[in-house]
């Protein structure tokens, strides 16, 4: 849920029941919608099916026309493709309804994510139909036509018509959502392209047996179906490797950007180390007292203050030295406390998709502590 929608509780959820009246809201609109389509469309009711009819009309020997075996048949099944066709047509605004009711509970990523593939979506079922109209309806409909026996004249009902190529006009639609499928089901983990390429020879078949459940009983309109099915499929693989590809160098990018040393500043020398001694220490160990004869090879004892400076130099850099070895012991048998360090530093470089990948996975191997931790880091990134 998007903090605009979120009540004055972050972790608080809206109440079932306003679900419940914003998705009967959006309902209704999508109904009002459709239903000033159809009376848009209604009065060329006659038209639109003449134009639906032409690719059999024109396969129909000459002095054949189309009949209608009931009596309500020539009113009913014109209103029926109108009302078909506002549904198809208002597709568009019907799914922007039910996106603006999910999109509230969906993260930033998964609104970029979702975006394309539902635009894309619709795009290609509006494809799928024409396919089926321009290239499968006059290849199917002459086969027919040549087919018919003898002393048969065909003469079909234009109810039966109607049924017949909405069937295939769904099918196709729906068969041509298939590289949005895939690329889905790749996106969320549930296979991987070299999975589904290792498993072609069985999606051949597959498509071919869809093919025969939703096309009419001919080799054509099945192999119609089942060719581009295939080939979307390849084309769906193909994209995936994209999608997947792209999100690795990201990825990397990021982790190359942040090296594991890269949060701390550099380790103290040994020149430092000397810098940070008191000005007694260091004329005492580098130089001799004026005082002193000028002999440097001779041993000369260090005075109380002079002893206790060099053991405090000594218990500085000995807890220094304890301190990065129990941090980096702590990193090691504490793999979740390094990815969400890691994912802070990712977020500060702009790579969220990378730091949300590390969150992720400490909300599944954390504990509570560093759950909550992950969840708030979330939470910021999407207010962001």
């Amino acid at each position: 849920m998007s903090p605009a929608m979120q009540p004055d509780d972050p972790g608080a959820e809206q109440p079932f029941i306003s679900h419940l009246v914003e998705l009967r809201d959006r309902l209704i609109r999508m109904l009002i919608a459709v239903g000033v389509v159809v009376l848009v469309l209604f009065p060329f009711a006659n038209d639109l099916y003449a134009y639906v009819a032409a690719p059999l009309l024109a396969q129909l020997p000459e002095g054949n026309t189309m009949i209608a075996t009931q009596v309500a048949s020539p009113f009913l099944t014109p209103f029926k493709l109108a009302l078909v066709a506002a549904v198809f047509l208002s597709m568009p605004y019907l799914l922007y309804q039910l996106w603006a009711f999910v999109a509230p509970g969906l993260y930033q990523h998964e609104k970029r994510m979702a975006t394309p593939l539902l635009v894309s979506s619709i795009l290609l079922f509006y494809l799928g139909m024409a396919f089926a109209y321009y290239v499968v309806f006059p290849l199917v409909f002459a086969f027919l036509s040549g087919t018919t026996p003898e002393g048969v004249q065909m003469m079909t009902d234009i109810s039966a018509y109607l049924d017949f190529v909405l069937t295939l006009f769904f099918a196709f639609g729906v068969a041509f959502q298939i590289p949005i499928a895939t690329i889905l089901l790749v996106l969320i983990g549930v296979v991987t392209p070299e999975d589904l390429s290792r498993k072609r020879p069985y999606v051949i078949v597959g498509v071919f047996v869809v093919g025969m459940f939703l096309t009419p009983p001919d080799v054509i309109s099945q192999t119609l179906l089942a060719v581009p099915m295939w080939m979307l499929f390849e084309l769906g693989v193909l994209f995936s490797k994209l999608l997947l590809r792209r999100r690795a160098a990201r990825a990397d990018d990021g982790l190359a950007a942040v090296s594991p040393g890269s949060g701390g500043g550099p380790a103290p020398s040994a020149g430092s180390l000397a810098d940070t001694r008191p000005a007694s220490a260091a004329v005492e160990v580098g130089k001799a007292p004026a005082s002193e004869p000028e002999d440097q090879d001779a041993w000369h004892p260090l005075s109380d203050a002079d002893m206790e400076a060099e053991l405090d130099l000594i218990d500085e850099e000995e807890a220094r030295e304890l301190k990065a070895s129990a941090q980096a012991t702590k990193e090691e048998t504490d793999p979740v406390e390094d990815k969400i360090r890691r994912a802070n530093q990712l977020r500060d470089l702009d790579n969220e998709l990378a730091a949300r990948q590390l969150l992720y996975q400490v909300l599944e191997e954390g504990d509570a502590d560093q759950r909550r931790v992950a969840r708030d880091i979330l939470r910021q990134m999407d207010v962001h």
